[in-house]
């Protein structure tokens, strides 16, 4: 029996609930990285960062590619990608509560333009 699409894209929504998760996918949008350079951009411990990211694997929400002993991630497709930016657009109020925005939501609304 299949599952029904609102609970296939409840599933989805359950994965990518997670602030780590979602640095992780904000990062891979400008293309693979390797461990290392995720750890790097975000302050997690290496053992926070690998569950995350076996979980967005098993997902199929990203990929893994070996070059020697150095894992690299990927996005899976650019439909993600395209989740991520329209969540930024979302999140972007009117231009009247601009001032109330995180530092961070301004500054990559603009890099994204």
């Amino acid at each position: 029996m299949s599952v029904p699409l609102y609970q296939a894209k409840a599933e989805l929504v359950r994965m990518l609930g997670h602030p780590v998760r979602i640095r992780v996918l904000e990062l891979l949008q400008d293309g693979p990285r390797p461990v290392r350079e995720l750890l790097g951009e975000i302050e997690v411990e290496p053992s926070s960062l690998s569950q995350r990211l076996a979980a967005l694997r098993r997902s199929g929400i990203v990929t893994t590619t070996r070059d020697g002993s150095t894992v690299v991630y990927g996005m899976a497709d650019g439909d993600v990608a395209d989740l991520m930016k329209a969540a930024r657009r979302i999140l972007t109020p009117m231009p009247s509560r601009r001032n109330e925005l995180p530092a961070e939501l301004l500054e990559t609304e603009v890099a994204a333009q």
